[in-house]
Order: structure tokens, then sequence, then C-alpha cells
């Protein structure tokens, strides 16, 4: 057992009103610039929809993330080391500026020095990259509220791979339609695919914290990550040649304080903790046979911080005495571990992404009056699970490699919390039944409540400060890939610690001050 410490962030579905502040925050902090118009490190898209980049879960077009070879060992998807250098100029796997949005401008000055007239001036927009007139076809929430939904929406790759039956009731007619909104950051996971399909090595993962930067100063703008990215979260300025992406607004988090998105949500809807995890067991965990166990697989490698020998070998490995305490109580730690509500998006990747989702749960109490059923009734009302608005196969093909039983017991427990809860409140009851459906205590089952309702602020964001004395140790420390070693699965360096490119660049870990965001 090794243990390593992960910075991790849980959303809850549920409370996302799709505003998009989260976004625009982000956007002003870290991308309000020139070459990076079209890059949200922060984007809240609309489901069923096909997403931004247009269709980046269609891992079958776009060769992200990781698979297994014949013999059961992790390979990237996008190719090993020779095939990408040899797709090293001319990458068939690359989204293009279609699939994103063209950046645009307008041509301010008609509007400023327009002579006087009867009409009020126009102008047109132009595109930031060619200086043309354009048109404004598509962007980063094209599909918001679902805008757009019959035309787009069908090419869902999450509709796609839905049993017929189960895709046969997704509609986008008024009456018939669903939709929820997902903020989506960079996974900064366990088993980064960006870092370990670098050439230049620029890409890194942060070994006090597994936030995932790029060293600007490295970057070559290779994009090899962009396309081995699943998520598409890497981006490239096209003003300074180099890749960019999510940096988990890592400054704020190492003076105690949550990202950008998670202060100004609305909703409230983003906890943010620390895990502990066992980077020996990171490869096994990533190299599960079957798609459907991967969760159980990532779970199996988080390490419970209340326990004896977790403590005694944290400490061993210099993890400090505070670092340990935030652990123990890091909300991450016990939505997505200990009561398991939360779930990863789309583990199949085998990234093992370290945002987790709270899945959301329709109208469940009206579905069983619809019915014609009892509400009070624990059985009636999980039973009704199975024929919400939002099929639970969609959610599955989302959150659990298409494990639907596992998304139907999230949605059971959040339903009996919701049922356990009003039944306290408004008579003073203790439902056993539904403590017992749930294998919960009632100290549990008041615990889950008031951590997703009304948590307040140092309940939601655990964030131990960072350790600056520390800092020299740091940076002599491996902070790449984690399967990333001689012999293993990563490509991101040659075995001699040398990487490949256009330049033979020597491989010391970054500075951890180095920012992704090319601040």
């Amino acid at each position: 057992m090794r243990p390593m410490t992960q910075v991790a962030m849980v959303m809850n579905l549920d409370k996302c009103i799709g505003c998009h502040t989260c976004s625009v925050t982000c956007k002003q902090t870290w991308t309000n610039r020139d070459g990076a118009e079209y890059v949200w490190f922060n984007n809240v898209e609309t489901k069923p929809g096909i997403g931004y980049p247009k269709g980046y879960e269609d891992q079958r077009r776009w060769r992200g993330g990781w698979v297994l070879d014949r013999r059961g060992r992790l390979k990237l998807r996008s190719g090993g080391r020779v095939k990408r250098l040899l797709s090293l100029f001319a990458n068939p796997h690359l989204p293009g500026i279609d699939d994103y949005y063209e950046p645009i401008t307008y041509d301010y000055d008609t509007l400023l020095h327009a002579p006087a007239g009867p009409r009020s001036p126009t102008i047109r927009p132009k595109s930031a990259l060619t200086g043309e007139d354009t048109a404004i076809t598509w962007g980063a929430n094209w599909e918001d509220d679902l805008g757009g939904a019959a035309e787009h929406a069908g090419g869902d790759p999450n509709i796609a791979a839905m049993p017929r039956e189960a895709a046969e009731r997704v509609r986008f007619s008024f009456e018939q339609t669903f939709m929820f909104h997902l903020p989506r950051i960079c996974e900064h996971c366990l088993n980064p695919a960006c870092v370990s399909a670098c050439p230049s090595g620029a890409l890194y993962k942060r070994s006090e914290d597994g936030i995932v930067l790029v060293d600007q100063d490295r970057c070559r703008g290779w994009r090899m990550c962009v396309s081995a990215c699943p998520y598409k979260k890497v981006y490239l300025n096209h003003h300074t040649g180099k890749a960019e992406k999510c940096t988990f607004c890592f400054p704020r988090i190492e003076a105690g304080q949550p990202t950008v998105c998670a202060e100004t949500c609305v909703g409230r809807l983003r906890y943010i903790g620390l895990v502990l995890y066992d980077a020996d067991a990171v490869e096994a965990a990533a190299s599960t046979p079957e798609p459907d166990q991967l969760l159980d697989a990532q779970r199996s490698v988080f390490l419970d911080p209340h326990d004896p020998e977790v403590i005694r070998a944290a400490r061993a490995e210099s993890i400090p005495e505070d670092w340990i305490d935030a652990a123990q109580r890091s909300p991450v730690y016990q939505l997505a571990i200990r009561d398991r509500v939360a779930l990863p998006l789309h583990p199949e990747y085998r990234t093992l992404p370290m945002v987790w989702y709270i899945p959301p749960l329709s109208p469940v109490l009206d579905a069983v009056s619809d019915s014609g059923g009892d509400n009070a009734d624990p059985d009636q009302v999980f039973h009704a699970i199975g024929d919400l608005r939002i099929p639970i196969e969609y959610l599955a093909s989302l959150f659990t490699a298409g494990d639907a039983d596992t998304v139907a017991g999230v949605l059971m427990k959040l339903s009996a919390m919701r049922g356990y809860m009003r039944a306290r409140t408004l008579d003073g009851t203790i439902s056993h039944d539904l403590l017992d459906a749930t294998g919960m205590t009632a100290g549990e089952m008041e615990a889950l409540y008031r951590l997703l309702a009304i948590a307040p602020y140092d309940e939601r964001y655990v964030i131990p400060t960072a350790h600056r004395e520390d800092a020299a140790r740091l940076e002599g420390l491996d902070s790449g890939c984690s399967l990333d070693r001689p012999g293993g699965p990563g490509m991101g360096g040659a075995p001699n610690g040398t990487g490949y490119g256009p330049v033979d660049l020597p491989m010391p870990s970054p500075p951890p001050t180095r920012s992704g965001g090319g601040r």
C-alpha cells in the first residue's frame, strides 16, 4: 500500500439550474484572452445532447482514453508511441474548429464611426482566425435547455449505447422530452491519458494533490493530449500554440479555497475534498476486464482515512496531519465511497476520473401518484424508479458503463432519504422500512441529508492549505502519469527518462507552481 492524496469534486446534478455562472466566472478568470476564445475549462451541457465539442463521447471517432490489448494490458486507444509519432503532423482523430466553434469578433469601427443616417448601422460577425465574415452556427452551450434537440440530440452517443427498447423511450417532442444539466471540468484522472500521450512530457500530475497541469515551457503544441483525453478538456491556444486545460484553480486550492466555479455556483451543487488512494492499485483497477465492474474497481483504490493502518502508512509517506484530518472530513469520501451516491463520468474510458456526479432524480412521487400508487409505500416508490422520465439506462450510459442496477440503487437511496426526512419533519416518525431498504442507520441518513441539503460552506469545501515548507521535497518527486513507468502502459516518456519529439528534453518533475492556463 502506497497512500497518495487527490483533490476531488462531487457535483449534485439535482441542484444544477443551468445558469452558466460557473462557466462565465471560469472564463473571466482563466481564458479571457487572445487565442482562448473557444476554450471553456468549465462548460454546462444539456443532456441529452451531443455536447461540446460535438460528439466528444464517441470514442470510435476520437480514440480517447484507454483500452485493453489482447493480453489484458492497458494501452492508449489512440495507439502506441510509433503510431502517434507517425501521425504527429497529420492527426486524423483531432477535433476541428467546426467541432468547437469559430472564434468571432466584430468590426466595431463601423458602429463607432458610421455617419449619421436614417437607419442604425449593423455589423456582421467576423472570424477571429481569418478576419473574414462568418456565420454563428455552434457554441459551447448551443444545445442549452434542449435548443436544437430535435435536430442534433439524436446523435448523442449515450442514446446509441442504450438498449434499443430503452432508446425508443427517448423522445424530443414537447410533451415527452426530458433534460438535465451536466457541468463539466477536467476530471484530473488518477490515470490520465493526456499525460501519457504527450510526446514532450509537458503534461504532468502533481504528486501532492493529483491536479493535472501543463508545463507551458515544455509544450510543443503536438496536440496528442487533445486526442487522448476522452472528455476533450485539453485545448490548443491558437495564439500561443500551447496546450491549455482546467487547472482546478490550484492557486486557490493551495490557499485552502475552493475553485472559482465552486465558489460562484448558484445552486451550491459542488463539493470539494481530499481523498486518499493506493497508488499501487491504480493499474489493476484501470485494467479491470469488464467495463461495468470499473466503478467498483475504482472505489477499491480509495483508502479509508479512519483506518489506523492507512493513517500509519500515510504518515510514512510524509502526508501532513492536517491533510489526513481533511481526508477524514472529506465530503467527497462520504458521497462517493461511504454513502455511494456519487458516480464517475464514463468509467469505461479507464482514466479513473476524479470529478463525480450525483445523478438527477426525476419527480418520483409524481410518478407514483400518476400510476395510482401510495407515496408513503417505499415498495411502490422504489418500483417507480424504473419508470421515471429520465431513463435509467441513459444515466447508466453516462455514469456506470451501462450498469442500470447501480444507478437505480443510487436513485432509490436518494428517494428513500427524501421520504425518511419528510416523515421525520412532518410528524417526527422514524421510517424503519426505508432504513432497512437502504441498509442505512438513522444517523447516516440524516448526515447524508445534511450534506446534500443544508451543509454550510466549510462542510462542502474541506480543503487543506499547501505546506510551503515541503516545496523542495515535492519538486524532486515523480509527477507523471500514475502508470507512466518503465514496462508500464504509460507512453509519456521513454524508459531512459527522455521524451521524443522535435527536441530531446530532460525530464525532471516540473515545479509544482507551473500553470496549465498559461498564467
